[in-house]
C-alpha cells in the first residue's frame, strides 16, 4: 500500500489565496546557510539569478547558467522546510520556445526539489507560461524592470514613470495572470502604476521597488542586510552586516598579528596516557 506524504511547505494555492489578504513576505537566498535563518519568517524564498551579481561579481545577470541556478536552488531547498522555494530560469533557458522552457524547467524542479520557477516577460511569454502550467510546473511571472532585458532597456531603468508607458505594462500583467501564473513580481515600477496593476489583476503582486499596495514584497537578502555597497533607492537596510564583517576581520587580523589568537581555549592539548 502506498503512503502519501503530507506537504509541509507553504503551497502554491496558499500563496495564490493571499491576494488582497495578509502580505506575502519574500526574500532571495542562494545557499543553505542563509536560507535556514530566514525560513521561519518568510512565505516564499526566491533563488534569484541576481546571484550572478551578488555572489559572482558579474555586472549583470546575463552570464548566469542553468547549472548555477540548479546548484544554488538545491542548496536552498536543503536548508529549508517551510517556505515555498522558487528558482529563477536564467537568460537563454526559456526564450527559444515553450518546449525548451519546459525541458529546462523540468531539470530545475527535479534536480533542486523546488516548487516553482520564475521567468521574466509579459505578453510575449504568456504562451510559455501557459505551456508550463498545463504540464504541471507552477510559474511566477516577472514584469516591469526585467534585468535579463537590460541590454534592450539600456540599463536598470524604472518603468512606467510616464503615463504613456502604462498601457503596455498593464497588458503584460493581464496576460501573465490570464496565462495562469500564480503570482507576478513587479520590479522597478512607478508606484501609482504598481498600485493600479495590483487592483486590476486577480493574482498576487509582489513588489520590489514598486508599491506598498502590492500583495507582497521581496528584497535581495544581501541588500537588506547591508552587504551591498550601493543598494538601489528602494532598498531599506534592516541591518549593517557589511560594517560588522569588516570590523570582525580587522579584529581577527589584529589578534593574529599580535599572537593573541589562537589562545589556550582555542587550541588542543595532549591526551593523558594512563
Amino acid at each position: 500500500m502506498s503512503v502519501q506524504a503530507k506537504i509541509k511547505r507553504i503551497t502554491v494555492p496558499e500563496i495564490r489565496a493571499r491576494k488582497g489578504g495578509d502580505p506575502i513576505v519574500s526574500l532571495t537566498s542562494y545557499h543553505a546557510h542563509t536560507a535556514r535563518y530566514i525560513d521561519p519568517y518568510v512565505d516564499m524564498i526566491l533563488v534569484g539569478d541576481s546571484l550572478g551579481m551578488v555572489m559572482y561579481g558579474m555586472e549583470t545577470t546575463l552570464g548566469v547558467t542553468l547549472d548555477m541556478m540548479i546548484a544554488h536552488g538545491a542548496a536552498v531547498v536543503r536548508g529549508t522546510d517551510r517556505a515555498l522555494v522558487v528558482v529563477d530560469m536564467p537568460f537563454g533557458s526559456y526564450e527559444e520556445s515553450p518546449e525548451v522552457a519546459f525541458r529546462n524547467a523540468v531539470r530545475i524542479i527535479k534536480e533542486t526539489g523546488c516548487t516553482a520557477v520564475k521567468l521574466e516577460g509579459g505578453k510575449r511569454l504568456a504562451p510559455t507560461i501557459r505551456y508550463l502550467i498545463e504540464r504541471g510546473i507552477p510559474v511566477v511571472a516577472h514584469i516591469g524592470l526585467t534585468p535579463q532585458s537590460i541590454q534592450v532597456m539600456g540599463g536598470f531603468k524604472t518603468q512606467g514613470r510616464v503615463e504613456e508607458e502604462w498601457g503596455a505594462i498593464e497588458e503584460d500583467a493581464a496576460a501573465v495572470a490570464e496565462a495562469g501564473a500564480f503570482a507576478v513580481v513587479l520590479e522597478g515600477m512607478a508606484e501609482p502604476l504598481a498600485a493600479k496593476i495590483t487592483s486590476e489583476i486577480d493574482i498576487p503582486t509582489i513588489g520590489i521597488g514598486a508599491s506598498p499596495a502590492c500583495d507582497g514584497q521581496i528584497l535581495v537578502l544581501e541588500d537588506m542586510l547591508g552587504l551591498s555597497p550601493k543598494p538601489p533607492k528602494f532598498v531599506k537596510e534592516f541591518a549593517t552586516l557589511g560594517a560588522q564583517i569588516a570590523g570582525a576581520a580587522e579584529a581577527y587580523a589584529r589578534e593574529v598579528r599580535a599572537r593573541t589568537f589562537p589562545a589556550v581555549e582555542n587550541t588542543y592539548g595532549m591526551k593523558k596516557v594512563k
